[in-house]
């Protein structure tokens, strides 16, 4: 198994995801992220999909969704021709002996420190997942109290878009 990243345009329209999502579900594979967020493109929406998966399976995956009206586009990522990135949040235990500590740790690992409080500090990490989860190791012995991950979002390297690509396709189909 490998892991696959999908950059899929979709129009913004109620449903979209619940189809796209449940392609994967019906084949039994688990997404491991998913990001569904705008673009810059008020009725065009950009679904981060994360998969660990053949690749036939995969592009058997890929012909379905391409199918589905509401879905423009779908490319996958190369990690190394595009940016990938996630947003942590983590709350960690803290008191006085253990504060100071902490807050250089954020601060090797250029994380943000969003939250203090007297038995915690919540901190902002944003990166690669192999950074995110070097933080978590070196925080787990103070006691982790909370994390949330974004889930993956990513864009392609360079001046491509390929949601120039989606402009032409709709202005075809209006």
């Amino acid at each position: 198994m490998s892991r696959h990243t999908l950059s899929v345009l979709v129009e913004d329209k109620p449903g979209v995801l619940a189809r796209v999502a449940s392609l994967f579900s019906r084949r039994g594979f688990n997404i491991e992220s998913l990001a569904v967020g705008p673009t810059e493109l008020p009725e065009i929406s950009r679904i981060t999909i994360v998969v660990n998966v053949e690749g036939l399976p995969l592009e058997q995956v890929t012909k379905q969704l391409n199918k589905l009206i509401n879905v423009i586009k779908i490319v996958e990522l190369d990690p190394d021709a595009s940016v990938q990135r996630e947003i942590m949040l983590v709350k960690v235990r803290s008191d006085t002996d253990t504060r100071s500590h902490i807050l250089e740790t954020a601060q090797l690992f250029r994380a943000k420190v969003v939250d203090v409080a007297p038995e915690a500090i919540t901190i902002e990490a944003t990166g690669k997942v192999d950074k995110l989860q070097a933080l978590l190791k070196v925080l787990e012995p103070y006691g982790i109290k909370e994390l949330v991950k974004s889930g993956m979002v990513a864009v392609g390297r360079g001046p491509r878009s390929i949601s120039d690509r989606a402009i032409r396709s709709i202005d075809r189909t209006a």
